[in-house]
């Protein structure tokens, strides 16, 4: 089964800092860890793809209104959490579980688990084609 394993922070998340403003040290512990955790899952064979979204002040919201799309600032239009990144694995449920766990575990600032909220997603399969 494939799940989508997706990143949020939350406006009100003030206990983290911007990533942008840790420590050198810190940063690099933080990516030390994800990057740790990416090769183990592509060697295991479990990663299909994973990806980092840039901050969410980039964010632009569309809607088409029948004419000009309308755009708005991001990413907070009807919420105040924001998709910070991802990761696309092949694995049987629990396993996929067991993922979102360790990834919510990358130190932050302090070096400490940040506990991150890590949402699992079952991707469906394509319909067939009709025909």
């Amino acid at each position: 089964m494939t799940y989508l394993l997706q990143l949020h922070f939350s406006q009100l998340d003030t206990a983290v800092p911007p990533i942008p403003t840790w420590e050198a040290a810190a940063l690099a512990e933080h990516v030390g860890y994800m990057r740790r955790a990416v090769a183990e899952l592509t060697a295991g064979g479990e990663l299909l793809e994973a990806r980092g979204l840039a901050m969410p002040e980039t964010a632009r919201i569309v809607r088409a209104t029948g004419g000009a799309p309308a755009v708005s600032g991001g990413p907070f239009p009807d919420g105040k959490e924001f998709l910070f990144g991802w990761w696309l694995v092949d694995c049987p449920p629990e396993r996929a579980v067991e993922l979102a766990a360790r990834l919510s575990a990358a130190p932050g600032p302090d070096g400490k688990p940040m506990n991150m909220p890590v949402e699992v997603r079952e991707v469906l399969p394509e319909p067939p084609a009709e025909g």
